[in-house]
């Protein structure tokens, strides 16, 4: 937290507002009450920072220097939405917040940006929002190793809807195991998680506990719940079964599915980069961030270095980001 000294506004004389934001939002309040973000000029937006996956997109709108805040909309990929879809999502979810000529700078780190015509969709759809902005468009694997190695060598890996992995050298990635999708891979994922579990289920094969658990939980039933899954956005709707494992993490069956899972991420992913023992291995994603007490014993059956593990990488990517900038 910090304070920053403002003009008079609204009829009062200077005071002292203090800033302050947790993971969640971010605010300007005084003893007088709160003060909009946006209404006087001096508080406007010089540059904005996002980092998008497939389920949730965060936008870190960040102030004339250090002031910041955190906005959100729902997310996105140039594989599964155009430019005018993602348009759409910026128009309506997020340009209320702000005022789109102000913005200078667009750092956009999101999932799908695999070459260069990926990475048009986007850029173009962010150009047409923030028609005054320099766009930048890179994958959220160079997000993840920015944000958790900064500018030192690593292993930096996603763990959320999807997961993914590379090797980076401080400035740039070196190598990457090819992440498949959820359809063919995407092992330790949220959306891996949710089809293990959903099999269990559907086969049998989930403890009796268990199945008086999840089908209180989901009363919908079977069929409906397969019929989701033929659904666009199946993915995510796979992932929101990861729910129901973390609240039942403690199960000696749901620890095992858990471990399986992340196992077969390291194995196939982490283990495959030349030195992958002697580098740390670090995470961002809400699953790394859930799971991390098995995740952190399946690296060490495996001798592997633990890193860190980011819940959300916007925080970190700002600091990158803001250091150049500084």
């Amino acid at each position: 937290m910090f304070f920053l000294h403002l003009q008079k506004f609204v009829g009062f004389s200077t005071e002292w507002v203090k800033f302050a934001h947790d993971q969640a939002s971010c605010i300007f309040y005084t003893h007088f009450g709160i003060l909009h973000p946006f209404s006087e000029t001096y508080l406007y937006i010089m540059v904005i920072i996002a980092d998008c996956g497939s389920t949730k997109c965060d936008w870190l709108l960040v102030h004339g220097g250090r002031n910041q805040q955190l906005e959100n909309t729902v997310g996105f990929s140039p594989f599964f939405h155009t430019t005018e879809d993602i348009k759409n999502i910026i128009q309506e979810q997020l340009l209320d917040k702000l005022d789109p000529l102000e913005v200078e700078r667009v750092w956009f780190y999101g999932t799908g940006i695999h070459d260069e015509h990926r990475a048009e969709i986007v850029a173009a759809a962010l150009r047409a929002a923030f028609p005054q902005a320099e766009v930048d468009v890179e994958h959220d694997l160079l997000a993840a190793a920015r944000a958790t190695s900064g500018r030192s060598a690593g292993i930096a890996c996603i763990l959320g809807t999807g997961s993914n992995s590379c090797y980076y050298d401080g400035v740039k990635i070196l190598d990457n195991v090819p992440s498949l999708g959820w359809l063919l891979g995407d092992e330790g994922s949220g959306t891996h998680l949710g089809k293990k579990l959903l099999r269990s289920w559907f086969y049998r094969e989930l403890p009796t506990d268990l199945v008086r658990l999840f089908e209180a939980e989901h009363p919908e039933g079977a069929h409906a719940i397969k019929d989701r899954i033929y659904e666009k956005g199946a993915n995510a709707y796979l992932a929101t079964f990861t729910r129901f494992l973390g609240d039942n993490v403690q199960h000696p069956y749901v620890q095992h599915l858990v471990s399986e899972s992340l196992g077969e991420f390291l194995d196939r992913h982490v283990c495959k980069y030349q030195g992958y023992q002697h580098v740390p291995v670090h995470f961002v994603g809400s699953i790394a961030h859930h799971f991390q007490d098995v995740l952190f014993k399946c690296m060490e059956e495996r001798r592997l270095k633990p890193g860190v593990i980011v819940r959300k990488p916007i925080y970190p990517l700002a600091d990158y980001h803001l250091i150049s900038i500084d």
